[in-house]
């Protein structure tokens, strides 16, 4: 074994972290070094500027609680989380796409009946959501859960309200015909917290902060690819700048206005303006998942 030089260090530690027994490990810590030693031989930092990158990753750290996760933020700006999600969800043509999960899941919500309000006085305006959940044959799928998450009409969740529990996320199951109805309130875009090491390193930018209005879903059934995904309002003014780069066509929806006075999906009369947005998701099977590969 040589003894170390910057021409030959990164050969050295590659070699040292090859000899572990799990192939799998083993692949990854010496992928991981040789782009991380290719980072840093590119960029070549100072001292100083190293100290001040482990300083910006251990306050991120300390910015993660159970409602938190700074450290998804940082993945979902820089694009490495859509990154992971595209590599991991290659999905047949016509099922609905997945994105991210996003910083503020939280498990456990509560469960709503079918067209039950999650909002429950929540500032925004009510809106309807409703559509049915079917496989790639057109087939309906039924009891599927819906785990579905958002922001309030003032741009913020659970998380950045402070004392609120339980708050704009709720479980819905569709109906044995695939239908589904949920009650809430219209999201609108908004920006990501900017208040931790991550919005720091934001401001030091032109990236725009802004994610556009959206609803979170998770929709998981057995025997069919569980997925993550978004509904966003067409026409949002942060559609193609997403900071998550989270967007995709097939995920745009209109939100349609209706005036007060008219009947909702729940057949209620409706005394102010509301949202009704329709939406079918495409789920794939799990066994249709093994034919198809990378784009």
């Amino acid at each position: 074994m040589p003894y170390v030089t910057e021409a030959n260090l990164t050969d050295i530690a590659r070699e040292r972290w090859n000899n572990i027994p799990d192939p799998r490990l083993r692949q990854v810590m010496t992928a991981a070094i040789k782009h991380l030693h290719a980072f840093v031989r590119e960029i070549e930092p100072t001292e100083k500027e190293w100290a001040a990158a482990i300083d910006w990753l251990t306050r991120t750290g300390k910015m993660c609680d159970e409602k938190r996760q700074e450290f998804i933020l940082a993945s979902d700006v820089m694009g490495v989380s859509m990154l992971v999600d595209g590599i991991n969800h290659r999905l047949a043509t016509g099922a609905t796409p997945s994105t991210v999960e996003g910083p503020f899941h939280i498990p456990n919500s509560p469960e709503f009946k079918d067209g039950q309000d999650m909002a429950r006085g929540a500032p925004g305006i009510a809106c309807f959501v409703t559509g049915k959940v079917r496989d790639l044959d057109g087939k309906p799928v039924g009891n599927v859960l819906l785990d579905i998450w958002q922001t309030d009409g003032e741009g913020l969740y659970e998380a950045q309200r402070e004392g609120k529990n339980q708050y704009m996320r709720g479980l819905y199951h569709t109906e044995s015909d695939g239908a589904y109805v949920v009650r809430t309130v219209a999201p609108i875009g908004y920006t990501i917290p900017m208040d931790g090491p991550v919005g720091e390193l934001m401001k030091r930018t032109k990236i725009s902060e802004y994610r556009p209005a959206h609803i979170h879903f998770c929709l998981e059934v057995p025997g069919y690819h569980r997925i993550v995904t978004h509904l966003f309002q067409k026409g949002d003014k942060y559609l193609e700048t997403d900071v998550v780069y989270g967007v995709k066509e097939p995920l745009i929806t209109e939100f349609v206005k209706k005036p007060a006075g008219s009947k909702a999906p729940t057949g209620e009369t409706m005394a102010q303006p509301f949202y009704e947005v329709h939406y079918d998701f495409v789920l794939q099977k799990k066994a249709a998942q093994k034919a198809v590969k990378a784009a």
